[in-house]
């Protein structure tokens, strides 16, 4: 082989360097950035199943009390029912999907709401260390809820930003990465939900 044949190899070879390094590294940028979104939904998920499963000790715990409304505790169950039956693949998950998912979430937290009220009129039923201990896990994974939907939202604007920008976009484009949906708030959202964690 020629000295000049092994020049133009050498330059050949350094540009396609140029080109497929800068590349592989886009690529395995945005899956890290998929990965991050799959891994904060994993979460979210995480934290509404931890609620779901309260459910059955707090219907039981209230269950214990005389003349309590049945119609409030079959609405518990029934709206936790729907809210673990609702799934989604983040990864291909529509605005209107992740709106059914939600809604089905937020029947769950007003159903929730509605017992609590309604426990008010129980004082001895109140007073028990296991129903103020049900009480203070749902509302610390209530906050949770919050703080990982956040998260997931964060994660995927990140993901969303990157396969949009100029290069990575056509990376994005070839490689079939498909922009993500977010959480939105539900309409009065704005107003924090009335629940009383009343120990008195």
């Amino acid at each position: 082989m020629s000295k000049r044949a092994i020049i133009i190899l050498a330059i050949v070879g350094g540009i396609i360097l140029l080109i497929i390094v800068p590349f592989i590294g886009m690529y395995n940028g945005l899956v890290g950035k998929d990965e991050k979104a799959a891994e904060s939904w994993a979460q979210v998920q995480n934290v509404y199943q931890r609620r779901a499963d309260l459910v059955p000790q707090l219907v039981a715990t209230v269950k214990g009390a005389a003349d309590f409304e049945k119609s409030t505790l079959t609405e518990v169950v029934n709206a936790r029912a729907a809210a673990t039956s609702v799934t989604v693949d983040p990864a291909n998950a529509t605005p209107e999907q992740l709106k059914a998912f939600q809604a089905t979430q937020d029947q769950l937290s007003s159903s929730l709401s509605r017992l609590l009220v309604t426990i008010e009129r129980y004082p001895e039923l109140k007073a028990t260390k296991n129903f103020q201990d049900l009480q203070a896990q749902l509302a610390g994974t209530e906050n949770r809820i919050a703080v990982e939907r956040k998260k997931f939202n964060e994660a995927v604007q990140d993901y969303n930003k990157a396969i949009r920008v100029f290069p990575k976009n056509m990376v994005a484009g070839m490689f079939g990465f498909e922009k993500r949906a977010y959480f939105e708030a539900t309409p009065g959202a704005e107003k924090a939900p009335e629940i009383e964690f009343n120990f008195d």
